[in-house]
């Protein structure tokens, strides 16, 4: 994006705050790309802790006082050109694929690469996954670890990750703890699950 655009404000929208490994890649980027990543809280937290996920009787309470609100990507994206004394008509760009699942391909095939309405666009759109790695090596930048624990960007707080986080990041298991303390379940039950199966096997 940087060669054809002059002006990037890069933002980062967390799933859980601080985690070790997530502000070891975004310190990372900061330092290759010489500038500040903003970092601000996903949709997906404010939902999650909205609708208990995870959540144990205390911390269940403490949310329904809380009453986390509900915003958008479109609410954020205005938060973001307000901050930088914009007058609020930029766009942001999404680093997703047609390819990468059936869903991304229909919508784009249906609403193309560019939505004005909703102000994003989605610049490798068209690219397949060996034109983007080899773009990324070519760069000389790495991958954030996430792909050496999951193989994917890190999406959620179900097994997938969890599991991984528990295993390389305890601290930051913890830290998932601390908000959604019941996600230990998630473990329990598929390995439980898995167990039960090969038994019956």
């Amino acid at each position: 994006m940087r060669r054809f655009y002059p002006e990037i404000i890069p933002f980062y929208l967390y799933l859980i705050p601080d985690l070790e490994f997530v502000e070891e890649s975004l310190n990372y980027y900061e330092s290759v790309f010489g500038c500040h990543i903003i970092r601000l809280p996903h949709p997906s937290l404010y939902r999650w802790m909205r609708n208990l996920v995870f959540c144990d009787p205390p911390v269940a309470e403490l949310y329904n006082r809380l009453n986390p609100v509900s915003f958008d990507y479109e609410d954020i994206r205005k938060l973001v050109w307000d901050a930088a004394g914009d007058d609020g008509d930029g766009y942001y760009g999404l680093g997703v694929r047609a390819a990468d699942n059936i869903n991304r391909w229909g919508s784009i095939k249906r609403f193309g690469p560019i939505n004005q309405k909703q102000h994003k666009f989605y610049p490798i759109f068209d690219w397949n996954k060996q034109k983007l790695m080899d773009e990324i090596k070519g760069a000389g930048i790495k991958l954030p670890v996430d792909y050496r624990m999951f193989g994917r960007s890190f999406d959620g707080i179900d097994y997938r990750f969890l599991v991984q986080i528990k295993k390389y990041y305890p601290r930051d298991y913890d830290r998932i703890l601390e908000l959604f303390p019941l996600a230990d379940m998630e473990i329990y039950r598929r390995e439980k699950w898995a167990n039960e199966k090969a038994k019956v096997i």
